[in-house]
């Protein structure tokens, strides 16, 4: 009797250690899966906004104007190529927004449809955005352009101009706690700034607000 109830003992700490030890493995895996995917959409942003393109996604039909890009603070439009495993060919429509989700956090979601035969007026594709990041607790977009000096201006919360792009675009975004990641703020400068080398409209001379 003596030796079953040492025995039971024995296998009862072999099983705590071992499930204790499968708990860690599994943890750890989370932890970095977590982490590749972070860096995946880091990787993904940064190659996305800083090769937008100067091209017209729509018209102001009173003007004649061409917008090629649209910027406020959860929300952006532009024209970029995508990845080439993921491109049938020429430049696509690109939306970025911060958007909040069932659970009270936000998302951060992506959406693609090639700039030929592009309708801004069909809301409804049928496509689903992709969620290129979960958890997140707030998020922002801010965007800089030159001033009359060419000097860099402050960040601005709202683009003023459709028919410019910014010369640099960055994404501020806080993690929920539970998410135990830190999201560094991404300041991407643009590739093609041929759509933002005349200044902006309507910008005023006084230091321009930031947060």
């Amino acid at each position: 009797m003596l030796a079953i109830l040492l025995l039971a003992v024995l296998l009862a700490g072999a099983y705590g250690a071992i499930r204790t030890a499968v708990h860690g493995m599994h943890s750890g895996e989370l932890a970095i899966d977590r982490i590749n995917r972070l860096r995946v959409a880091q990787e993904f942003l940064r190659r996305q906004v800083s090769r937008i393109m100067p091209l017209a996604f729509d018209k102001d039909p009173s003007t004649n104007k061409n917008f090629v890009f649209e910027g406020r603070g959860n929300f952006m439009r532009f024209v970029a190529p995508m990845p080439g495993y993921l491109s049938r060919g020429g430049p696509y429509v690109q939306t970025l927004s911060f958007a909040g989700n069932r659970s009270g956090g936000v998302q951060l979601l992506f959406t693609d449809s090639m700039l030929n035969g592009f309708d801004i007026s069909m809301k409804d594709t049928g496509k689903e955005p992709s969620i290129l990041l979960d958890e997140i607790q707030d998020g922002k977009f801010q965007y800089r352009t030159l001033d009359e000096q060419g000097e860099l201006t402050q960040w601005l919360d709202e683009w003023p101009d459709q028919t410019l792009t910014p010369v640099m675009v960055r994404i501020v975004v806080q993690m929920r706690p539970e998410a135990h990641l830190d999201f560094p703020v991404m300041d991407i400068p643009m590739m093609l700034d041929v759509g933002a080398v005349r200044r902006v409209s309507g910008l005023p001379n006084q230091p321009l607000r930031s947060n």
